[in-house]
This record gives structure tokens, C-alpha cells and sequence, in this order.
């Protein structure tokens, strides 16, 4: 697609690879790299991430006799294992509305405009939702129910549900009447219809940030009373209700109706996901009573702590929207681009860091006044677990993406050149997937510990580094245009390489997050080695689960010549490939001695004896 929003030439395969790639043209006379759109070449081949005690694995539970199992760890495995299948179940209903997405819109301006109009609520639901919440509520709360304080832990929940609300609507209500201000602020890069309709559906969708705050609200109460499955399943809904949209009115709307209606459709599905939370928090804790107690001691050591943790999703926050304000500079359907790299870039981030994370923050709040020994324990068996999926995601999504990619998109407006430059731009976020997992659980530690100042300072320093990253590496890929205000920075040596016409922008600005996550890392480690002692997933391990994954690449690299691409649909040829290689991956991490692994096949093999 160029930059006007044209489709390809028609006499362009959109299969092939070859046609694709566009690298500048070679000029001997004076060196310099200069736009040649009739320049064209072969395409290289696409097809050329510290010492623990053992993790303990969920599946240990069908064959180990109780009293082998610490019941800690018992409790922590199994609370990460429903925390994954919910968060499993909603990833997939999330990759299904992206896949049903993409085949309406594509990376068209339509795209742009949902993307837009979706990033900016976020910044709502970000400051207070979830990762806030973790940091300041969870604590307090959890330690006041071990504590059998259950009536205070209920006037708490309740004066900070009434805190939530109340910031959740002012907030709405801005985001609803200066819509127009924010759009042109956040996204100057938006010119004519793609601005309007921005709009449009910012107006729309607004709201929807404050009710899912709520939500993330039902979610703290429920995982303090180890109720890990329904919150993480319930996104499950308002990913139906955007699926249930686009099914119901796409084949006989105009796409700039239906992107609208899709807003509606985002709105009704964060009701859903609140009210189906609601009954089981009340049956929880029945001395839960909303007031107004802003002076209640649980309350204020919560707001205390939630002031480190907004500064630090602040922070993340504008480095999200500076990602969206470059990219709404670029070419259409960067911001599209952006946003299904990102969808893919999450998945194993929420699937298995948040998922790890989120059980072990409760346990360890509770377990804080048993020394720093046991927190360490905990944590470095948390992160082996977290690494042994991360390590072959990343490895699948640097080596295998393209098809990955192709799989869950690349159907009707979503074509060959979209799937490589949004595979080259998820390559750019991998590069900093193991860190960024591994710092959620070395951060919930931090807030198990009460401090949510130390990784609220270290986001800062993430946020700042991967600013000026992303936008040096941005620029090396990508010329950036304010042509509201009449000018042009020019782009550096790769700007002129381009995928069926795509320039490849959005990969710089990936890049520049990714490298910066490692240090955050790296600092967040540093700082909780003087705390509790030595934390990692231990060298051993990781090399192990590196070789693993290298023989699964290599499998799933044999099987894409056994199966071409036009053998079969993408979806089907994906399945093929990508099997094989999480079958390699885990046969080779169990013949390796991974216990991951190998107690992933005693379940299996019990559940086939008890058959």
C-alpha cells in the first residue's frame, strides 16, 4: 500500500516474497541513497533471550503425592495456571476479533482510525487499572484478609472503589468533551476524514476506559481471595461484543460506519466485563460497603503507594502515545501496523509474565515478614517458570514471525507486504521480550516488598532511553512529515528500503523499546539483589531452554519447505509449522531434564493411564 492508501499494483503477486522487498538502489557515482520506487531485487531469505532452586510446575499435582508438594508453591503453580487459562482464553478471543478486524479493514485509514481512538482512553485505563492497583490495593488488602481483618479490608475495598469511580468519570467526561484538543495533540499527523473520525470514535469509546478501571478494580478483589480464572477470562467478553459487531453489521456497512459501530461495540463489551465480575466480588467479601473514606488508614497507605505507581505508568503511558504521535506521522496504516505488532508482542507478555506475576504478588504480600530468603526463592522460581515459555515465543516470533503473522491475519485487506512489515516491526518489540516479562515479577516483588518507588523510577529511565532510541532508529528507516506545520525530516541510510511500497518506520520505533527494556531490567535486578539477594532463572536453565528452542526453529524451518506457501491456507499452513515446533521444542526441553517440561508429560501420561 503507498503512502496514499493505494493498494498494489494488480499485476503484483501479493504471495511473493521477492516482490515485496524493495532495498534502495546501488549508486556508484556519488554513494548516497536516493528514492527509486522502480528498483526492485531479489529478497534475502526471511527464513535465514543466574542460579535457582527448582520452580515448581502445576502439572506436578497429577502425579506427586500432596505432602512432596510445598504448599506454597502448590498454591502459587496452580494460581498461575488459571490465571493463564483465563488469560489464554481471552488472548484468543482477542486474536479473533484482530483476525476478523483485519479482514474488514486491513492496515487501512480505518484501521488507523480504531487504533487511534483506542490507544488514547487507554491512558485512563493504564494510570488506574491494573498495574496501579497491583501496586498499591493488592498489598494492602491481601495482608488485611491473612491478617483476619476482613471488615476493614472490606471499608478499604469500598472507599477505594469509590475513589476509582470518581476519577474514572471526571476523566471520561474530559476525554469525551475535548476529544477534538486531544486528537490534535496526541495525533498531529491526522489530517481530513482519518481526524474526524478519530473523533468520532475517541467520543465513543472514552467511557469504556472508566468502567474497565472498575473492572481492573473486581480483578484485585478476586485475586486476593485467590479467585485467579474469572477476571482473567472476563475480557473474553468485550472481545465478543467487537467480534459480534463486525459479524453483524460488516457485510452491509460502509467502513467508515462500521468503525464506528465497532466503537459502540468496544463500549458494550467493558460494561460486559465489569458486571460479570461484580456478583462473585460481592459474595467474596459481604462486608464490602462503598463510601467515601479517603482518611481510612488501608486507604491512605494505598494512595500513598498508588502516587509512585501512576508516575510510573505515566511515564509508560507517554512512551506509548509518543510510539502512536510518530506513527500517525508516517505513512497510512502505521498506526495499524503498530497495533498488531503490539497485539502479538502482549500475548506472551500477559500470557505468562502478567500470569506468573499476578498469583505471586498476592503470596509473596503475604509471606513478606518470613525474610528475604523465602521472597527470593519465590521470585527466582517464578521467573525459571516465565522463561521457559518466553524463550521459545521469542524465538518463534524472530525466526518463525512471518508465518505466525500470516496465520492470524493475512486474509482478505490484509495482505503479503502487511504480514512482513508487521513481522519486522513484532521483531523489533522481541528483542526485549524475556526482559520485560522477567521485570513484571521482579516488580511485583518490589510492591510485595511496599516499594513503588524503585520500579516507578526505573520505568522512567526505560521510558526516557527507548524516547530517544525510537526515535533515532525511527528516522533511520523513515522519513517523518509535519506537513501541518510545513516541513520534513529527512529519513537516514535505510529509508529508502521499503515492503511492496510499506516503508518500515514502525520497526525503529520497536527497535528503540525493546533494547531499552533490557535495561530496565538490568536495574530493577541490581537493586533487588541488595534487598533479598541473588534473583534469576539461573544460566543452566536458560541455555537449555535456548538449545530446545533453537532444535523446535529448525524443525518448524524444515516443515515450511515441506509445506509451500500456496499448498495450503495460511491459517492451516501456520498451524503445521508452528506445531511441530512447540512439539520439538517441548520433546527436546524434557529430554534435556527442563522439570517444566517433564512434568508437563507425567500429566500427560497420567491423565492417558487413568483412561
Amino acid at each position: 500500500m503507498s503512502r496514499d492508501g493505494a493498494p498494489p499494483p494488480p499485476d503484483v503477486p501479493d504471495d511473493d516474497d521477492r516482490t515485496l522487498w524493495q532495498p534502495p538502489p546501488h549508486r556508484p557515482n556519488d554513494g548516497l541513497l536516493q528514492p527509486d520506487p522502480d528498483a526492485t531485487m531479489e529478497m534475502p531469505a526471511l527464513e535465514a533471550l543466574e542460579d535457582a532452586s527448582a520452580s515448581y510446575d502445576p502439572a506436578d499435582e497429577a502425579v506427586e503425592p500432596p505432602a512432596m508438594v510445598p504448599k506454597a508453591a502448590k498454591s502459587s503453580g496452580a494460581a498461575s495456571m488459571l490465571v493463564a487459562a483465563g488469560i489464554l482464553l481471552s488472548r484468543i478471543a482477542g486474536l479473533v476479533r484482530a483476525r476478523v478486524f483485519a479482514q474488514y479493514f486491513g492496515t487501512s485509514l480505518y484501521a488507523d482510525v480504531f487504533a487511534a481512538g483506542l490507544r488514547m482512553p487507554n491512558l485512563l485505563q493504564n494510570l488506574l487499572g491494573e498495574g496501579t492497583l497491583s501496586a498499591s490495593f493488592i498489598p494492602v488488602y491481601s495482608e488485611l484478609l491473612h491478617q483476619g481483618r476482613e471488615k476493614e479490608a472490606g471499608r478499604v475495598a469500598g472507599a477505594i472503589f469509590s475513589l476509582l469511580l470518581a476519577a474514572a468519570a471526571a476523566l471520561s467526561l474530559v476525554g469525551v468533551f475535548f476529544a477534538p484538543f486531544l486528537v490534535t495533540i496526541f495525533f498531529p499527523g491526522l489530517e481530513g476524514e482519518r481526524q474526524e473520525l478519530t473523533v468520532t470514535v475517541t467520543r465513543i469509546i472514552f467511557p469504556m476506559a472508566g468502567i474497565l478501571v472498575l473492572s481492573a478494580w473486581s480483578l484485585g478483589i478476586l485475586n486476593s481471595h485467590r479467585s485467579f480464572f474469572l477476571p482473567y477470562f472476563a475480557p473474553v467478553l468485550w472481545n465478543a461484543a467487537m467480534i459480534g459487531t463486525l459479524l453483524i453489521f460488516g457485510s452491509g456497512m460502509a467502513l467508515d460506519k462500521l468503525v464506528i459501530a465497532l466503537a459502540w461495540g468496544a463500549l458494550a463489551g467493558g460494561v460486559l466485563q465489569f458486571l460479570v465480575q461484580l456478583p462473585k466480588v460481592l459474595r467474596l467479601n459481604r462486608e464490602l460497603r462503598v463510601t467515601w473514606a479517603p482518611k481510612l488508614e488501608g486507604v491512605r497507605e494505598a494512595v500513598r503507594n498508588a502516587g509512585p505507581a501512576v508516575m510510573g505508568r505515566g511515564v509508560v503511558q507517554i512512551s506509548g502515545y509518543l510510539d502512536y504521535f510518530l506513527a500517525s506521522l508516517l505513512a497510512v496504516g502505521a498506526l495499524a501496523t503498530l497495533q498488531y505488532a503490539q497485539l502479538l508482542y502482549i500475548l506472551p507478555v500477559s500470557l505468562f509474565g502478567m500470569a506468573v506475576a499476578a498469583a505471586e504478588l498476592p503470596e509473596l504480600a503475604r509471606q513478606r515478614a518470613e525474610g528475604a530468603e523465602v521472597l527470593r526463592k519465590r521470585a527466582s522460581g517464578a521467573l525459571e517458570r516465565i522463561a521457559f515459555y518466553i524463550v521459545p515465543s521469542f524465538v518463534a516470533m524472530t525466526v518463525l514471525g512471518d508465518v505466525v503473522v500470516a496465520t492470524l491475519f493475512q486474509s482478505g485487506g490484509f495482505r503479503r507486504a502487511d504480514t512482513i512489515v508487521v513481522w519486522l516491526t513484532l521483531v523489533g518489540f522481541s528483542i526485549g521480550l524475556l526482559a520485560t516479562t522477567a521485570s513484571r515479577l521482579l516488580s511485583s516483588t518490589f510492591f510485595a516488598l511496599r516499594d513503588t518507588k524503585t520500579p516507578a523510577r526505573y520505568a522512567i529511565v526505560r521510558v526516557v532511553l527507548s524516547v530517544v532510541l525510537s526515535v533515532a532508529l525511527m528516522l533511520q528507516f523513515e522519513a517523518v512529515n509535519f506537513e501541518k506545520l510545513g516541513f520534513q525530516i529527512p529519513g537516514g541510510m535505510w529509508s529508502d528500503v521499503t515492503i511492496g511500497g510499506k516503508p518500515l518506520g514502525t520497526v525503529g520505533l520497536a527497535l528503540g523499546g525493546g533494547i531499552a527494556a533490557w535495561v530496565e531490567w538490568w536495574l530493577l535486578k541490581r537493586s533487588l539483589r541488595g534487598t533479598i539477594g541473588p534473583v534469576g532463572a539461573g544460566t543452566g536453565p536458560l541455555l537449555r531452554m535456548f538449545i530446545a528452542a533453537g532444535a523446535g526453529a529448525g524443525a518448524a524451518y524444515g516443515l515450511r519447505f515441506v509445506v509451500p506457501p500456496d499448498a495450503l491456507p495460511p491459517i492451516f499452513r501456520g498451524a503445521i509449522i508452528l506445531g511441530g515446533f512447540g512439539v520439538v521444542y517441548f520433546g527436546v526441553a524434557a529430554a534435556l531434564g527442563l522439570e517444566q517440561s517433564t512434568a508437563i508429560f507425567r500429566r500427560i501420561k497420567g491423565m492417558l493411564g487413568r483412561r
